[in-house]
């Protein structure tokens, strides 16, 4: 966790063509370390275009992202890329885990971009699977899993690399109610170990009261509930 890690979208606004408004309208938005985010709103307001934008896997049409304090429209795609791979991670409601992969294979995989040494990747992606319950599943493969195993596999290969950011869109969206919970507390378990910070997009918002910010997204404007 870097103490010093900061966010900041200034002035955003996002078109696509063919539609008649912007999807984000003159957005300013911050996150600092270890700050716990939630985003609320319709289908279609925009969540996840923010939360695109934020990670730099989609540019503004107008306005300024920040990462510490630097322009992220002056790096080159492979200098993001590796932005991204160092500081933030991602976790959707599907689980997009690679299906001939096992679990540890699966979650060592941001750790084998960064070409580093395999058996401390290997003991790195394993401490983090137990912390999730699942010290027993390494060797498993995504078809061997229940639903709530390939979300957890999918938490532990986003956190795996300890990023300064969380970006969760819809992350329990696809589980039942009680596997939602069980699978968000052990979650904001190790956020909390690693001194993350998340940008929560939910429909929950019993989820999303478990965050100390809440906002909610409407009209391309976000508002502080």
């Amino acid at each position: 966790m870097n103490d010093i890690f900061q966010i900041n979208l200034k002035s955003v606004t996002k078109s696509f063509e063919g539609l008649d408004v912007p999807v984000l309208k003159n957005l300013n938005f911050h996150i600092k370390a270890s700050e716990k985010v939630a985003i609320v709103g319709s289908s279609g307001s925009g969540k996840s275009t923010l939360l695109h934008i934020i990670a730099g896997l989609d540019s503004p049409s107008e306005g300024k992202v920040l990462f510490n304090n630097s322009d992220m429209s002056s790096l080159s795609d492979n200098n993001m890329a590796k932005l991204r791979n160092k500081h933030i991670g991602f976790i959707y409601q599907s689980h997009h885990l690679l299906n001939d992969f096992s679990s540890i294979e699966n979650v060592m995989m941001p750790l084998i971009v960064r070409r580093g040494d395999y058996l401390n990747d290997f003991n790195q992606a394993k401490e983090v699977l137990k912390k999730l319950g699942l010290g027993k599943r390494l060797n498993h493969f995504p078809h061997q899993l229940s639903g709530g195993e390939r979300q957890r596999v999918a938490i532990a290969r986003a956190m795996v690399t300890a990023p300064d950011l969380i970006l969760a869109d819809e992350p329990t969206g696809n589980l039942d109610h009680k596997n939602a919970n069980l699978i968000f507390d052990s979650f904001l378990e190790l956020v909390d170990e690693f001194k993350t910070a998340i940008v929560l997009v939910t429909h929950d918002l019993s989820l999303a009261k478990r965050m100390k910010k809440n906002y909610h997204l409407a009209s391309g404007k976000l508002k502080s509930n």
